[in-house]
């Protein structure tokens, strides 16, 4: 685990951990620092207040590379906000992107982790499917 950075999508994330590098006095070249950056982070996950005060995990993203001077990431998993109950709580699913074998599969078989990470991409492929069925989504 890295730590914690304040931005409003995952994708920003990656933007002000560049900033931040470069304002620590770093006088690196920028593809170094986007370089560096993709080879040190695998995961973002994203958590974010909702409009109901509540916190939810919104976004299990991973980092793939750099494609020019972006660098480029992908969602595994999105929460997406169907409405709210009568009380103004927010309603929302937890989505599967349909990435069946992230791009950091071998990194979590070297850490012993990818019976975990089958099982988790597992049970949420299967729950979506019995809310697709049960016509819980639309």
């Amino acid at each position: 685990s890295m730590g914690t950075l304040h931005a409003n999508t995952p994708r920003e994330a990656m933007s002000r951990l560049e900033s931040m590098i470069t304002m620590g006095g770093f006088s690196l070249p920028s593809k170094t620092i986007r370089d560096m950056i993709v080879s040190s982070i695998d995961v973002i996950i994203q958590a974010a207040r909702l409009r109901d005060g509540s916190r939810r995990i919104t976004h299990v993203t991973e980092v793939l590379g750099t494609e020019g001077d972006v660098i480029t990431t992908q969602d595994i998993f999105v929460y997406e906000i169907l409405g709210e109950d009568p009380s103004g709580k927010v309603i929302g699913r937890h989505r599967s992107t349909g990435i069946a074998r992230p791009k950091f599969w071998d990194r979590a078989r070297y850490f012993g982790e990818e019976k975990r990470l089958a099982m988790a991409l597992d049970a949420a492929e299967v729950a979506e499917e019995e809310n697709m069925a049960a016509g819980n989504y639309a």
